[in-house]
């Protein structure tokens, strides 16, 4: 889910305060907007609140897997009312005569039919429906079974609800919106994140004035007297608070797109007096479309097609190859495409680690499609970003408790923290390890079309760098604040420039210290340059070499690509750097290709030289006797990675000199 804030405004404390001001903005579509997610987050969570008492995860039993559900649903949007049946293809996984379904008690099961034969139920308290068989399944045993229901959905605040009736223009509506927990308020099914369906198909019959949107292909709309019948087919797996439906009197348009040879269709089912603003904005969908599809492979439901449906909610649902949208803001609409890939293709597989699918889509539509795309916004959106992720000190994007709609949900941790974790695993591996990690998650057998956990990320990133990242996910992951630098710097007139590295922290009891590569810019004024200091350890020192000019400035971290805060860039006379004697580390050339060329000055005695790689995983190291006053020495580059690359050369006394080396 995602939403974006239609003001140019700080981080409202008030959600009532930024309430009013959404209900303007939400009348006034031609109006411009600067999208972002942190208000919209306050809204999902509340309304989360509102319609999701229950917090508990799935309870429906373990011993078997959905692998297809037949929905039936009759529904008219004048009336808060539906009646249907869902038929569920499943296998079992233990010896059984009984399995339990999610379901409310609030909607009324008239019959279950098991081979059109009665079977015995119970309706229970706790959400569930118990079905007991005449016959005890084998495991492995493939069969189907049949709910039919009636009734009144639980309104917002009885149960988990995920579904809701409003109007809009004073035509009513009725649309579904079941994350976390929501969809067994409406339908009988597996609700947990362990189990997907492998297809679904999906009848509505509504009054014959209205029109009905839904996941996957529409096969067909039959009209019999007033009722009229909608039949859409999904044959790709699906979660299923990913099912949704929705009828009104929508206005429907169509655009094709091209993605690899194929045609994609992309239909939008929109309010018809918001008709304009839609048609306007779909050249940024489908731009998004073809950007996201050329960096993290094809749209994944490309047999298909894309799809957006207007509901009246405070945001967006990324409903699988149908996303549920409030308006036709830039950031909502490239957030809910980028859960198609984040979110439905790879669902995230506990709400712990919901960042998964929010951290990812905020990253796209707020970092990674402003920097390719909207260019205007993009700096801006970064910043913007990271001022609110340090506006308080403590907070995990690992959820801590999952029985928490704040925390679930929460703006600050779930979304812009999240996305910022990418954005800083960017910048540690390089876009070329980065990218080629994300794909391999993405594609990987495991996860693919099913469900993931971080660590699953961090495996397909290690495997995809060789890089070992424990530290990065316990720093940046389970860990809580941020880090703040204090970096002392002194130039010399022979070019080499000297830093001394500082670190404290915003929540110590959590992180004492971040170790990372840290992006310093020099300049003279007229010539910039960006270093990147490896930090991994509390005070550090630093020697760079060659730069070709006097330094006048220091920037730490101008492109924001650190989580961080009141940085400080001091410049001082005779800094000490733990170099005893003019002891000195020059490099060339540096950048290096293939030989880097090291020469030691006033350094006598046993040396240790150790090389440190972006991860501070040491990938060279050599022991040598000094007995000149100038000694050079060679490191063979061609078999590293590109990136920078810390050389650090220990002395018998513990003295410690360091060196920039950039391949």
């Amino acid at each position: 889910m995602n939403g974006e804030n239609l003001l140019q405004i700080e981080h409202m404390k008030s959600l009532l305060v930024f309430s009013a001001i959404f209900i303007i903005c939400f009348n006034c579509f031609c109006q411009p907007v600067i999208e972002r997610t942190k208000a919209i987050a306050q809204i999902e969570r509340t309304d989360y609140d509102a319609t999701a008492i229950n917090k508990l995860a799935s309870l429906a039993s373990n011993n078997f897997q959905v692998t297809y559900y037949r929905c039936n649903w009759k529904i008219d949007p004048a009336v808060r009312y539906m009646s249907g049946s869902v038929t569920s293809y499943f296998k079992t996984t233990a010896f059984t005569h009984q399995i339990v379904y999610d379901f409310t008690d609030k909607l009324t099961v008239d019959s279950v039919l098991y081979h059109n034969q009665h079977a015995s139920f119970s309706q229970q308290s706790n959400a569930t429906i118990v079905i007991n068989f005449s016959v005890e399944f084998a495991i492995g045993k493939q069969d189907s079974v049949s709910i039919y229901y009636h009734g009144v959905p639980p309104a917002s605040g009885d149960f988990t609800g995920g579904f809701s009736q409003t109007t809009h223009a004073g035509i009513p509506v009725i649309w579904t919106l079941s994350e976390p927990f929501g969809a067994s308020g409406w339908w009988p099914c597996r609700n947990g994140l362990d189990d997907k369906a492998d297809s679904i198909d999906i009848y509505i019959t509504y009054p014959s004035q209205y029109k009905a949107s839904s996941n996957g292909v529409l096969l067909n709309t039959t009209t019999n007297g007033s009722s009229a019948t909608s039949h859409y087919q999904h044959h790709y797996p699906i979660a299923s608070y990913l099912v949704a439906i929705a009828v009104t009197n929508y206005s429907v348009f169509t655009n094709n797109i091209r993605i690899n040879g194929k045609t994609l269709p992309v239909i939008q089912y929109i309010y018809p007096e918001n008709l304009s603003d839609f048609q306007a904005n779909t050249p940024a969908v489908l731009n998004a479309l073809q950007l996201y599809s050329s960096y993290f492979g094809d749209y994944p439901f490309l047999k298909e097609r894309y799809g957006q449906t207007q509901f009246s909610w405070g945001g967006g649902m990324e409903h699988q190859t149908n996303s549920f949208v409030v308006n036709a803001g830039t950031g909502l609409l490239t957030h809910e495409l980028g859960h198609q890939w984040f979110g439905d293709k790879v669902t995230c597989g506990s709400w712990q680690d919901i960042w998964l699918n929010e951290g990812f889509a905020t990253w796209l539509a707020d970092m990674f499609y402003t920097e390719k795309i909207d260019t205007a916004n993009y700096r801006p959106d970064v910043q913007e970003d990271l001022t609110y992720i340090t506006s308080q000190p403590d907070g995990s994007v690992w959820v801590n408790d999952t029985t928490n709609s704040n925390r679930i949900f929460d703006g600050r941790l779930t979304y812009d923290k999240g996305a910022f974790l990418l954005r800083m695993l960017r910048w540690t591996l390089g876009d070329s390890l980065f990218f080629k990690g994300i794909n391999r998650y993405l594609t990987d057998p495991a996860l693919a079309y099913g469900f993931a956990r971080t660590a699953d990320l961090q495996r397909n990133l290690q495997q995809a760098s060789g890089l070992n990242l424990n530290y990065f996910f316990k720093q940046w992951f389970y860990g809580e604040g941020y880090p703040s630098f204090t970096v002392k710097w002194k130039d010399s007139s022979d070019h080499k420039l000297y830093f001394h590295v500082s670190q404290t922290t915003s929540k110590p009891s959590s992180v004492k210290f971040f170790k990372l590569p840290l992006p310093v810019q020099v300049s003279n004024g007229k010539k910039t340059k960006t270093i990147t200091l490896f930090c991994t350890q509390k005070n550090q020192d630093f020697v760079v070499d060659n730069l070709g000019f006097i330094t006048r400035t220091v920037t730490i971290d101008p492109d924001n690509y650190i989580i961080s805060k009141n940085n400080k860039a001091v410049k001082i006379q005779g800094l000490q750097t733990g170099e005893n004697n003019g002891a000195t580390i020059s490099v060339s050339p540096n950048p290096v290709i293939d030989v880097a060329e090291i020469s030691l000055k006033n350094c006598k005695g046993k040396i240790l030289l150790q090389l440190f790689n972006n991860a501070a995983d040491i990938v060279w190291s050599r022991q040598i006797n000094v007995q000149e006053s100038s000694t050079q020495i060679q490191i063979p580059f061609s078999s590293f990675n590109s990136g920078t690359y810390r050389l650090l050369a220990i002395e018998e006394n513990g003295t410690k000199h360091s060196a920039a080396i950039i391949k």
